[in-house]
This record gives C-alpha cells, structure tokens and sequence, in this order.
C-alpha cells in the first residue's frame, strides 16, 4: 500500500497539472469501488474550480471552490496518472479496464483513476465537514513538519504497553506512517521494534521524532519507493527503495557501523519487521 511518501508524491505531481483550473468534466466508468461512489458524484465536481491538493496521512484532499473536499484513498494498488495534452502521459495502468474515473481539467489534461484491486475509494464532503469525517477524525498528528516533536511523540506513546512498532502504525498516533518507514526510522533512531511503546520518552523519544521526519523527507526526495504498483502521475518510479537501510534486508550486514550483525526479520501482527539486534536497544 503507498505510504505517506508515495502518497505525497502524488499529490505534488497532480497540484502542477490541477491547481486553478475547473474539472471540465468528470466520467466514472466504475462506481463499485472499495467503497461505492456517491450517487451524483460526477455531477457534484462537473464545473467546480479546483482551489489547492493537500494530504492528511495516506488521503490525497482536492478542494474545489465552493467548498467541496475530494477525497481520495490510492488503497492497495491505484494509480493517479497524468495524461497531458501533449500526448506525453504515462499509462493509465495495466490495461483500461481497470481505469475506473477520468477527470479532465480545463486545459484538456486528463487524470486517469486506475486500481486493477479496486481497494482504493473516493468520497465527497465538505470544507465544514472535513475534520470529522469518519476516514480523518480519528488521525494523529502529521509527522512531517517541524511541529512534530519529541514531545508530541511521547504524549502519544505514554501509558501503550505494545510494540513501538505497532503503535507507529496505528493511525490513531501517527498519521501515515507504514511498514517501510516504521523499520527504517526505527533502525536510524536505535530503537528495537519489540521495545514498549511506553518506554520511549525524553531523550528517545526526541531521536525517533527526528529520525521519522528525516526518514520521510528523504523518501518524499526520492519519489517515494516502487515496490510493486506506485508510479508517480508522470509515469515515473520511485527510487527511496535503493536507499533502504534495514526493509527487506533480512541476512545482509546491519549497514553504516562496525556490530558485526545481520538484519533479522521478524513477524510483528502479521507484518515483517527488519531491524538490528545489537544496535536496536
């Protein structure tokens, strides 16, 4: 599934090409996906300027302007492709069946929705309504900016007796955070996946607010990580998965100090943790 760093990528790909201009027409070839569109979704959009892209966690919001916020979740396998007027777009996904939404913005430039898996969704609300919505109201802080601090952490953290891999990915924490980037930040901060969340206060907790900041900035840099499905809207891949410390590294040497350790990996609530032994404490 696309983390916060492919999730951002896309949405810097699609504001150059859908900031400031209307949805000159909106076609939905599919309506059932993860969760079925709305009933009058394309006539709700059909002619509403497009004001600005933002992100909160894993959502890409488009807001329009008379107050209308898009929502869109990629899920597992969807895609956001840019089909210029030049010609020069990527693909829209493996084949046109599985391209379920088209938008066309005012200078003809189409924004092709594909999701071979159909666990993507989208969902219309409104500028009023849009922090308690029931995808966004229960999510934690976003974990990208300055204001993300040691602090804020450890006020999420105190009193969880799980892992501190699991509770960076309970969204309810920290907004966005996945698989990929929990082993990484955790690897970069010293700290072992099995350690109580509870436990990671003052000092510690400053070290794995800065390392998940810094972990996320250099992904965003590099276009997030393809592993399997992300694509930016250009068509291009991203490359933060040449860059990968400890995730999918199981056996090879614990990479930049001298333990003499190899990346273990281990199975925490179904999902595989990558980590050092020696210098994760």
């Amino acid at each position: 599934m696309p983390e916060l760093p492919e999730v951002e990528t896309v949405r810097r790909g699609l504001a150059t090409v859908m900031e400031g201009r209307p949805f000159a027409h909106v076609r939905v070839n599919r309506a059932d996906l993860r969760v079925r569109l709305p009933d009058g979704f394309a006539d709700a959009l059909a002619g509403r300027v497009i004001s600005r892209l933002d992100r909160r966690a894993k959502y890409l919001l488009i807001h329009c302007d008379d107050g209308t916020v898009l929502i869109v979740h990629l899920g597992m396998s969807g895609r956001m492709i840019i089909d210029d007027v030049s010609g020069r777009g990527g693909p829209p996904g493996p084949d046109g069946k599985h391209e379920h939404v088209v938008f066309k913005v005012g200078n003809g430039t189409l924004i092709r929705f594909a999701d071979p898996r159909r666990f993507g969704l989208m969902a219309l609300t409104s500028e009023d309504e849009l922090a308690r919505h029931p995808m966004l109201a229960h999510l934690g802080p976003e974990p990208t900016g300055e204001d993300f601090t040691g602090r804020v952490l450890a006020e999420r953290l105190a009193g969880r007796n799980t892992p501190i891999k699991s509770a960076l990915l309970d969204q309810r924490n920290v907004a966005g955070l996945g698989n990929i980037y929990v082993c990484e930040a955790l690897f970069m901060a010293g700290l072992s996946p099995r350690r109580k969340a509870a436990t990671v206060q003052g000092a510690r907790a400053e070290r794995l607010a800065k390392s998940i900041r810094e972990v996320l900035a250099d992904a965003i840099a590099a276009g997030g990580s393809t592993l399997r499905d992300h694509v930016a809207p250009s068509g291009e891949l991203g490359y933060f998965q040449h860059r990968f410390k400890v995730y999918g590294r199981e056996g090879e040497a614990c990479p930049g100090c001298d333990c003499g350790e190899s990346v273990r990996r281990i199975v925490q609530a179904g999902r595989s943790t990558f980590y050092c032994a020696k210098r994760q404490r």
